[in-house]
């Protein structure tokens, strides 16, 4: 699936199952929720927090929460006119150009 796919089939589900899009800031804030269940998932699997009992350990789904990330990026990429995969395209560019030798070069990542 390509991202214009993608966004397709977010818009799509939208405008069907969803009646209509939220406006931009609540997209926004729904973005910032879900960024924040990402992040409880990370600090708790990959940092130094734990979970509070076995069974929320087993409904810490990263992958879904993830793809709920992608899925208001989309959101907010169709209603305020991006096609990702061109704007996608364009900052590969632009990093390949920029940091061509710049991570190579950094005694940190060595």
């Amino acid at each position: 699936m390509t991202l214009r796919e993608a966004q397709n089939q977010v818009d799509e589900w939208i405008t069907t199952v969803g009646v209509r899009y939220f406006d931009e800031m609540t997209n926004m804030a729904i973005l910032t929720e879900e960024v924040g269940e990402v992040a409880r998932i990370m600090s708790r699997r990959f940092g130094e927090q734990s979970f509070k009992n076995e069974e929320a350990k087993h409904d810490a789904d990263l992958g879904d929460e993830l793809a709920d990330v992608l899925w208001v990026v989309f959101a907010i990429a169709n209603q305020t006119g991006i096609d990702l995969e061109e704007s996608f395209q364009a900052n590969m560019r632009k990093k390949s150009n920029r940091d061509s030798t710049r991570h190579k070069s950094n005694e940190k990542l060595t």
